[in-house]
């Protein structure tokens, strides 16, 4: 079986006919012909390293940074409310609700969000008690970064990998949105409140493959939310569903036969 893949190589090097290389946790042996741009050609493949893959995208909350979701389930246990709660009314809720504007920036978090998204939390069944604002003041505070992924993004960026960020998230009136701790890991920046479209929406997607300068079956996407992955497979994506960032990483590992830690 016969893998092609592009040699990051300088090019005194991908002259020199037969080598030995690591990749991943294989040692393969290269055959490195001159005068095709560099393209080299396993001598053999292992595993289910997939050589289509030229670009990462990441979701950012969740994924990169900590989710919101503990935050929620806090709250809802300190008000009595079932578990997933919080969540299961913004999906309800829908595209049109407080929270599909304003992660399609149409209103900044602040006062106006916080009196339509408290309406919403009433009109579900929430009590008085739980306040918008007291919940996104412990998001904001509770948005660490997980270093871990920090450092499997940087072993990608030195393996050759166009990276890009695909987020939904908002405008705030107070502080700069946690996310832009992170914004330089990334060579394409894609969020839902400075486009006006959300995942899952298709267009979301396509601007990140757009700026990137790639067709859909040379993305891997990470996301830890199921519609939008399933969003993204029908666009032709690779994905990689984040339940807990180490093992994620571990499965990007698998997929690209590389070492991310």
């Amino acid at each position: 079986m016969a893998c092609t893949y592009r040699c990051v190589l300088p090019p005194e090097e991908a002259c020199s006919g037969l080598a030995v290389f690591t990749l991943g946790h294989w040692q393969n042996c290269w055959h490195l012909a001159s005068g095709f741009d560099y393209a080299c050609r396993f001598s053999f493949c292992r595993g289910s390293v997939n050589l289509s893959i030229e670009a990462v995208i990441f979701d950012l909350g969740g994924v990169v940074i900590a989710s919101p979701m503990q935050t929620f389930a806090d709250h809802e246990s300190r008000h009595g409310l079932p578990s997933n709660f919080i969540n299961r009314m913004i999906v309800d809720n829908g595209s049109a609700s407080a929270w599909g504007r304003l992660e399609r920036g149409e209103v900044p978090m602040g006062a106006a969000f916080f009196a339509d998204f408290d309406t919403e939390l009433r009109a579900a069944g929430a009590p008085e008690t739980l306040s918008s604002a007291a919940i996104f003041a412990d998001v904001a505070g509770a948005a660490g970064i997980h270093q871990n992924m920090v450092a499997a993004i940087g072993k990608l960026r030195e393996a050759g990998y166009k990276l890009a960020a695909l987020t939904n998230n908002w405008h705030n009136e107070d502080r700069p949105d946690a996310n832009t701790q992170v914004k330089g890991l990334f060579d394409v920046f894609v969020e839902s409140a400075v486009e006006g479209v959300r995942k899952p929406d298709p267009r979301i997607y396509q601007i990140a493959l757009q700026r990137l300068g790639i067709e859909p079956g040379a993305a891997l996407f990470l996301d830890d939310i199921g519609q939008n992955l399933k969003s993204a497979r029908a666009l032709g994506l690779t994905t990689i569903k984040v339940t807990d960032p180490a093992l994620a990483i571990s499965e990007m590992e698998t997929l690209l036969g590389l070492d991310l830690h």
